[in-house]
């Protein structure tokens, strides 16, 4: 498997869609990397030299923000807006989501498993 920026790049699939196993890289950016190395994106990646792993390797660590550095810079800023306490900060904080969507029902993901409240069994019981 090629190594590109501590990341393993699968041995089996396309240049173009390897690359998007670096996070940070889509598929826009993929295809984009390709052409300014000149490597062929319909080259599966077993194929491609050191050379060319090192010409990979030196444009996205010189002209992009990927990896490390990226989730770094997204850490900070989330971190940066717990600090000043805004609205989206707070749903941050509580683990809620933070751009307008519904939580009655829903956000699971964000919210984890239910935690189950007790007592509610007897509502048809007070007639």
């Amino acid at each position: 498997m090629p190594r590109i920026l501590g990341v393993d790049i699968p041995n089996d699939k396309k240049t173009s869609i390897s690359l998007r196993y670096i996070y940070g890289i889509g598929s826009y950016l993929a295809e984009q990397v390709c052409e300014r190395t000149s490597i062929d994106p319909n080259k599966p990646a077993r194929e491609l030299t050191e050379e060319e792993l090192a010409k990979l390797a030196g444009l996205l660590d010189n002209e992009y923000v990927v990896e490390g550095q990226l989730r770094r810079q997204v850490q900070q800023s989330i971190a940066r807006l717990r600090e000043i306490a805004c609205y989206r900060g707070i749903r941050h904080r509580r683990s809620l989501p933070a751009r307008g969507q519904r939580t009655r029902t829903n956000a699971r993901t964000r919210k984890g498993p239910r935690k189950t409240v007790a007592g509610k069994k007897g509502v048809k019981d007070m007639r």
